[in-house]
């Protein structure tokens, strides 16, 4: 294997512990509006993407014909939910992920966040956690600063070109769901890993074909070192 020289991590769900509040909001403002779909449904269809795109792929998977300008409604409603919901709930990482994050720092591999999340509730998430860039990551890129969101790759080449990695086989993409390892895929990462702290379990994940899947990103220890 060779080095890897940059990891690029999801956010919630993967160092990010948020208890789910996203997806079950998510599933909150389309109920709203006459639909009854279950968080697991939520997950299944609208996991890791931009929450716009995931909107419009949930009603779409429930209806049979997508519906773009209720989509859009629906999302300006959540992004409302979604903020008063944060202010009220604490955020952590999940158990050895900061000591990890110190560890690859110190190994002089670059760390990039990458999130389906705009950048402003993105930050909002790394303040309350305390995380600063140059200390816990080196980078953080979201649906945002791209044209294309996941399963594309453009996160993850956008991390590439401002860290000023070149091989994409140097870069590990991790996640809890299975369009983050789509996207390491399309991305042509040297390695892939889906976690099961989040969105999909791991049947779901091993259905993508990751190259490991773990219970816990600390296992990433005996990969990297």
């Amino acid at each position: 294997m060779q080095k890897i020289e940059m990891v690029v991590f999801d956010m919630a769900g993967t160092v990010v512990n948020e208890n789910n509040v996203v997806y079950k909001t998510l599933l909150k403002s389309i109920n709203n509006h006459g639909y009854l779909v279950d968080l697991d449904f939520v997950l299944e269809h609208g996991a890791g993407k931009e929450k716009e795109q995931a909107i419009k792929d949930i009603i779409l998977a429930h209806e049979g014909v997508g519906n773009e300008e209720l989509a859009t409604y629906i999302f300006n409603e959540f992004k409302d939910y979604l903020a008063k919901a944060y202010e009220e709930l604490y955020v952590e990482s999940y158990k050895g992920v900061d000591k990890l994050l110190k560890k690859i720092r110190i190994a002089e591999i670059k760390i990039a966040l990458n999130t389906g999340y705009n950048k402003e509730t993105a930050q909002f998430l790394l303040n309350k956690m305390n995380w600063k860039k140059g200390v816990e990551y080196d980078l953080l890129i979201t649906a945002d600063d791209v044209k294309r969101g996941r399963p594309n790759p453009d996160m993850i080449f956008e991390a590439m070109n401002v860290l000023h990695i070149n091989d994409a086989s140097r870069v590990l993409k991790a996640g809890d769901s299975i369009i983050d390892i789509q996207e390491g895929k399309n991305a042509h990462c040297g390695i892939t890993v889906g976690v099961t702290t989040g969105a999909h379990t791991k049947e779901q994940l091993k259905s993508a074909e990751p190259t490991y899947v773990m219970n816990s990103l600390v296992e990433l220890e005996e990969v990297l070192f």
